[in-house]
């Protein structure tokens, strides 16, 4: 089911929780690099993103080096990335810091990916898909794991009018490397 069209044009949201993380002694959670598998499912999520027309106009991404990490690897999968900006405010952020930062978005863009962390991601996807096509979210409610990627799609004037309930959770992918 796509969102039937309202005022304003369709807009996409594009979820991407970061890639499986390693956790070394005596670094601190927000310094915490990717594991050998998240740099793998980092660049796989890349390609599907890809795969699925989803490339973003805009990334707004955790300053935590996990999400920095996955935003390269992701993003070096595509021809000319486009422009990211690292938010603190993203990194252990909950729904209503979530929206504040996506509120914050230019209309002009009309596809954005947010790249961060559970439960904050996860709680969003909820919280703003008012129906999903097939089960999609139903998957999000049993788990929305490393490298997870939700769509939601939703039509709007502004990003600021984006409210709970409002949008379609249109796709939901796990993307995994494969070992060399």
């Amino acid at each position: 089911m796509i969102p039937r069209a309202g005022a304003g044009p369709l807009r996409r949201m594009v979820v991407l929780r970061h890639a499986k993380s390693a956790r070394p002694p005596d670094v601190a959670d927000h310094e915490r690099p990717l594991a050998p598998r998240g740099r793998r499912d980092a660049s796989a999520a890349g390609r599907a993103l890809a795969e699925a027309d989803c490339l973003p106009d805009l990334a707004l991404c955790s300053t935590a080096v996990r999400a920095r990490h996955t935003w390269q690897l992701a993003s070096a999968q595509w021809g000319t990335p486009p422009p990211v900006r690292h938010d603190p405010l993203l990194y252990a952020a909950d729904v209503p810091d979530l929206l504040t930062v996506v509120h914050a978005v230019a209309p002009e863009i009309r596809t954005l990916l947010l790249v961060g962390h559970n439960p904050g991601l996860e709680d969003l996807v909820l919280t703003l898909a008012g129906d999903g096509v097939g089960d999609t979210l139903d998957r999000v409610r049993a788990k929305f794991p490393t490298s997870a990627i939700a769509v939601l799609a939703w039509h709007g004037g502004g990003w600021e009018e984006l409210r709970p309930g409002a949008a379609v959770l249109t796709e939901v992918l796990v993307p995994r490397g494969k070992k060399k």
